[in-house]
């Protein structure tokens, strides 16, 4: 049955490109004709890339697929194009689509593994930014695809490995489907925008995105210094000593995986990391032979990996108690509004008056409240408001923290009237 309408008639599957399935852009002289038929074709590009999430720690993209009228449909393989040693990478690509308008679908995922292979858009329309903007109840390429074109766009390798070479017949025709209407689909949500009043809002989204590309990194950045935090089973962690284990660990198997290109949860998973931390007193005394014994451990991957396990429990013991992680950092930012009512009253009274106020007038504007005012610009307004609660002075306070001008001229009159 549809996605779109469970009870209604099954929609036709689009299965296979009008023009046929590209063939892999591998070689620096395929690059340089693809180069040239998008420099030939009109209007914006459709592009998609391909990553492979859970299976490889580089973030970069396998496969970048493009789609330009006049140009049809292109396949490109980065990896392979580094492999020639020529030092040109994918520049041809990157002067063909010099000031072009990219259609992405939500762009975020996409600009930096594009940003690392040194392509950044100058323009660029985000399929799934409009749909948000529009209300639409899902904003997948999927659904979007069915709501608009009443076909349903199969997304069953969305989770595969893309590194995987070389690529399996099925895998391409799939690529190649997610760029095949991101053309159309971009006239028609243009179409939808102006109607319900909303282009200008979008233009100013976007334009926000290409100053985001501008600044991401070129090549993989490092992690987050307290990204370990984030291991599953760490609440079961019940000492600072435990902690102290599970971050020393965290980083030793992010090292191996950094080195490999191998996913950290492919060496090692999360939970067997945290069940040490789980059952470590107010100091660290794990020796070596305890880990090799203890699950997750003891087998696959890890067992290759056993001097970098010595090393980060030699490195936990020899911590001082002193040092060991705090169980909890200091908030960045207001802390969650649920704890205000005791401590911070007049805090909680303004949460209580602005938040759904806020939903509503998302709400009016039938889009997610999400997109019309951040949760955490919200917070942190409630939290600690301005000095100067006029309409203007919560305008500069939320234009400091980033909103967009459509985003403030939709609500700072109505939060100034809710704080004064």
């Amino acid at each position: 049955m549809s996605d779109t309408d469970p009870d209604g008639p099954e929609l036709p599957v689009l299965n296979f490109p009008a023009e046929g399935v590209p063939p892999l852009v591998d070689t620096p002289e395929a690059l340089l004709r693809t180069a040239e038929r998008l420099a030939a074709g009109t209007g914006p590009v459709a592009i998609d890339t391909e990553r492979a999430h859970g299976y490889r720690y580089n973030t970069r993209a396998y496969l970048i697929q493009l789609r330009r009228t006049g140009s049809g449909s292109h396949l490109v393989d980065p990896a392979a194009l580094d492999h020639h040693g020529t030092g040109s990478g994918l520049g041809p690509l990157a002067e063909a689509l010099s000031g072009t308008e990219w259609i992405l679908h939500a762009a975020t995922q996409d600009m930096p593994c594009l940003a690392m292979e040194g392509l950044r858009p100058s323009r660029l329309f985000d399929s799934e930014l409009a749909g948000r903007l529009l209300g639409l109840p899902r904003v997948g390429l999927g659904p979007m695809v069915e709501h608009y074109f009443g076909v349903h766009l199969l997304k069953e390798h969305s989770a595969a490995d893309w590194s995987t070479r070389p690529l399996p017949a099925d895998w391409m025709v799939y690529a190649a489907l997610d760029v095949e209407l991101l053309i159309p689909l971009r006239d028609l949500l243009i179409a939808d925008l102006r109607q319900a009043g909303k282009l200008d809002w979008a233009d100013e989204e976007f334009d926000h995105l290409v100053q985001i590309g501008a600044e991401l990194p070129d090549d993989l950045p490092d992690p987050d210094p307290q990204r370990w935090r984030r291991t599953t089973g760490l609440h079961d962690v019940r000492t600072r000593a435990g902690l102290e284990v599970v971050k020393d660990l965290w980083w030793a198997r992010n090292d191996i995986a950094r080195r490999t290109d191998i996913a950290p949860g492919r060496i090692v998973n999360d939970r067997a990391i945290s069940a040490l931390g789980t059952h470590t007193g107010d100091r660290v005394t794990l020796t070596a032979e305890e880990l090799g014994h203890s699950s997750g451990f003891r087998r696959g991957r890890a067992r290759r990996y056993t001097d970098d396990w010595r090393r980060a429990v030699e490195a936990a013991v020899a911590t001082s108690p002193q040092d060991y992680p705090p169980r909890r950092l200091p908030p960045d930012g207001p802390p969650p509004p649920r704890s205000w009512a005791n401590h911070h009253p007049e805090a909680a009274a303004r949460w209580e008056a602005v938040r759904p106020a806020m939903n509503q007038r998302a709400a009016d504007l039938a889009m997610p409240p999400e997109n019309l005012i951040s949760p955490d610009w919200l917070r942190r307004l409630a939290w600690q408001p301005p000095t100067d609660l006029s309409p203007r002075g919560v305008d500069a306070f939320l234009a400091d923290l980033g909103a967009r001008a459509w985003q403030r001229n939709l609500v700072c009159g109505e939060l100034s009237r809710l704080l004064c």
